[in-house]
């Protein structure tokens, strides 16, 4: 789980605007999509749309008329077809004005708190890390490592800096009502059962 992740400003922006275009193109299938009340800003509209599985999460700055960001909440071709059903990797790109603001944050949490549990990408950005980490303060989490398919359970933490920064170790979150357990035994997840029922207990 590398955190070695930079975006080029200018390639976000333009990004940004094509999106925002679309969501005001009559006829293009995001125009009319559906919309979320999670944020009580009135400034801002979220926009929501699901695709072959995948969850795409828009936030509108209507006052600027921009698009402030998105998180798409991805499959994971690395694992297997039933943890396929319960994990998603979101990847978030928001312009610089409106990092920091809390937006990305919330765009997790209704995630998280809709039961959603998710799991990292190979790489993360610094700024995606420390999301992850308030996050983790708050809800279950733990690390894995993916090999052929295979979800292995490797602990709340991982000490071996070397594992650490390898690209199949990732990190999950637990959505609510989830626990590290019955993860695992509903995305058939090996691991040592002593290291999981430590989870638990720091939950507790």
């Amino acid at each position: 789980m590398r955190i070695d992740v930079q975006t080029g400003v200018d390639a976000i922006g333009q990004e940004l605007q094509s999106l925002h275009g679309r969501l005001h193109t009559p006829g293009d299938s995001m125009h009319g999509i559906e919309r979320l009340g999670f944020l009580k800003d009135p400034r801002f509209a979220v926009h929501y749309r699901e695709a072959d599985g995948e969850k795409y999460v828009y936030i509108e700055d209507l006052r600027e008329q921009r698009l402030a960001g998105y998180t798409v909440f991805n499959r994971l071709i690395e694992i297997n077809k039933r943890a396929d059903r319960l994990l998603r990797a979101p990847h978030t790109k928001f312009a610089p004005e409106y990092q920091r603001r809390g937006l990305a944050t919330a765009v997790y949490r209704w995630a998280l708190d809709g039961g959603q549990c998710l799991m990292t990408g190979a790489r993360q950005s610094s700024g995606a890390h420390a999301l992850w980490d308030r996050l983790a303060r708050e809800y279950g989490q733990g690390y894995v490592y993916l090999q052929d398919k295979t979800v292995t359970y490797l602990g709340a933490e991982v000490e071996d800096e070397r594992l650490l920064d390898d690209l199949n170790t990732r990190r999950i979150l637990l959505g609510q009502g989830w626990s590290m357990q019955g993860l695992a035994e509903a995305a058939c997840m090996r691991g040592a059962p002593r290291a999981m029922l430590e989870t638990e207990d720091a939950l507790a």
